[in-house]
């Protein structure tokens, strides 16, 4: 009988996230498992928030898939019909080039820089 041993998953991830290939295919696919993760603790399925949206629910598993490249407007109605908020981050090439700035924006256009507290309109 061979010795097996036992990971901690936080720590298996820990070590596949210094890999540059992990960590993109896991940040590409962090909005739609965020999708997915809202959509099942609202203890919806997707054809029940297909209906919400007022699309497919092929076009939901697409998106929980991070198989697709969703537009903003469909995403807005997603997150609205989801009750939570959508944020948009936009940031140099270079992280270090320029100081970074959060911007978040809820679902009803406006946007807010929580470094500085301004609010921005649609």
């Amino acid at each position: 009988m061979s010795a097996t041993s036992t990971i901690r998953f936080e720590d298996w991830e820990a070590e596949q996230m210094r890999d540059p290939t992990f960590r993109a295919a896991v940040e590409a696919l962090e909005p739609a498992y965020q999708i997915a993760r809202m959509r099942i603790l609202r203890g919806l399925t997707q054809k029940q928030l297909a209906e919400l949206v007022g699309t497919k629910q092929s076009s939901i598993a697409r998106l929980e898939s991070g198989n697709s490249q969703p537009s903003l407007s469909f995403l807005r109605r997603v997150v609205k019909a989801l009750d939570a908020q959508l944020i948009v981050r936009v940031v140099p090439a270079e992280q270090s080039a320029a100081p970074q700035h959060s911007y978040a924006q809820d679902y009803q256009g406006y946007a807010v820089c929580a470094e500085e507290g301004e609010t921005y309109g649609r």
